[in-house]
């Protein structure tokens, strides 16, 4: 979803807005929460009650890789990919793992 994609889809679901708006964490800055609020609303329709929590979880994992470079098993990598397909972050961090800093090093 574009950015004005989200604002019409806000605009329509203004009571789903709202619900997903009181998932945002208290330590989520607004960047983080952006991207994170676009992953939930892309794919809030495939999550129902009682699986939403599952959607949340999800959606942490995939902030959590994004952000801070959590690294999780190539299956849950592969499924957080397809869910978050379009999702720009401007300026999202960019790691390395320890074998990488190592092999640099050693050069």
């Amino acid at each position: 979803m574009a950015q004005v994609e989200i604002e019409e889809f806000i605009e329509q679901n203004r009571h789903l807005a709202t619900l997903v708006d009181t998932y945002r964490g208290i330590s989520e800055s607004e960047k983080h929460w952006k991207a994170r609020r676009e992953f939930l609303f892309r794919n809030i329709n495939d999550f129902e009650d009682p699986h939403i929590d599952q959607l949340l979880a999800l959606s942490m994992v995939w902030a959590n890789n994004v952000f801070l470079g959590c690294r999780y098993s190539p299956d849950l990598l592969e499924k957080m990919k397809e869910m978050a397909e379009g999702i720009v972050v401007e300026d999202a961090p960019v790691f390395k793992t320890r074998d990488e800093i190592m092999k640099n090093q050693k050069r």
